[in-house]
């Protein structure tokens, strides 16, 4: 199946992630499937996505009149055949459960057009766990979104052995159609890659912490207001392109053999936000996320 025959998309759980997910294949004029438990579930979801929209449309993200269609396009429902007997995209989104990731998929495969490509937005189950669940293993990948999805580009496309060619290749013009940065994990590793990374963050804040070197706040606004920020406009190797080879060598032998190399006890690097500060959190990161995509609206 080539992009351009793409008509329908479904979406599998309509949760944390699952409605930011639906809510772009919307926006971008597919008719889409939204599949979750309960008509609650459903309800709560349509609501996040308002919000959503209402949101970037103000912030100049997407088209009010984009925005004011998109949910006409969103067709939801609490039966997974119901969802899957016309998609031509299924991504599932329920949370990370690998035997009810498992028995979605076998469900899938029988419900679903023999043409349709199967999904899975999981963060750390490998493609090939649930293409053994199919009779088209060469249709399934994972397309792992980050948090959240409607305002984080990136989409790690991780196939398995047996994912085809033609598999990967529609789903990344798929997902480049719609305005995500897709990128193609050629080999399945546990993490894929950005929680790989990002797990040796966490490895060594907690080993920073944990050796009383920094509080844990203190670890926060180093991140927060040294290197991550340029982490935002550059990646590690392209900014490691702008110091001199001696000198990154020079850092390396000094730092490296101090770092941590075993997984500390991360609580002891933790602290309890409230629910009031964890709601202050987000939204101070979904504005930070809205400005920085105006910023790549510019360089494009």
């Amino acid at each position: 199946m080539q992009v351009d025959d793409i008509r329908r998309v479904t979406v599998i759980g309509a949760g944390l992630m699952g409605h930011g997910i639906a809510q772009e294949f919307a926006v971008a004029g597919y008719e889409v499937r939204l599949q979750d438990m309960s008509d609650e579930h459903l309800d709560r979801a349509m609501t996040r996505i308002r919000a959503n929209l209402e949101l970037m449309a103000n912030a100049g993200m997407v088209d009010p009149e984009q925005a004011a269609a998109a949910p006409s396009r969103l067709h939801p429902t609490t039966s997974v055949a119901e969802a899957g007997s016309d998609a031509d995209v299924v991504i599932e989104a329920v949370y990370e459960d690998l035997e009810l990731k498992q028995r979605i998929f076998a469900e899938l495969d029988e419900v679903c057009p023999p043409h349709a490509l199967l999904a899975s937005n999981s963060s750390s189950y490998m493609p090939g766990k649930l293409a053994t669940m199919t009779e088209r293993p060469a249709q399934v990948l994972v397309a792992h979104y980050f948090n959240p999805p409607h305002l984080m580009p990136l989409v790690e496309l991780v196939r398995h052995p047996g994912t085809s060619d033609e598999t990967v290749e529609t789903m990344y013009a798929l997902y480049t159609r719609i305005g995500k940065k897709p990128v193609i994990i050629q080999h399945e590793a546990p993490g894929f890659v950005a929680n790989r990374i990002q797990m040796a963050v966490w490895r060594e804040a907690a080993n920073i912490v944990s050796r009383g070197i920094c509080t844990p706040r203190d670890v926060d606004t180093v991140v927060r207001y040294g290197f991550g920020r340029r982490y935002s406009a550059g990646g590690p190797f392209e900014l490691g392109a702008l110091i001199s080879p001696d000198v990154r060598r020079a850092v390396a032998a000094e730092i490296m053999p101090d770092l941590a190399n075993s997984a500390p006890e991360f609580d002891r690097g933790s602290y309890t936000l409230t629910e009031d500060e964890a709601e202050q959190v987000r939204l101070r990161v979904a504005h930070a996320l809205l400005e920085i995509a105006k910023w790549d609206q510019r360089d494009a």
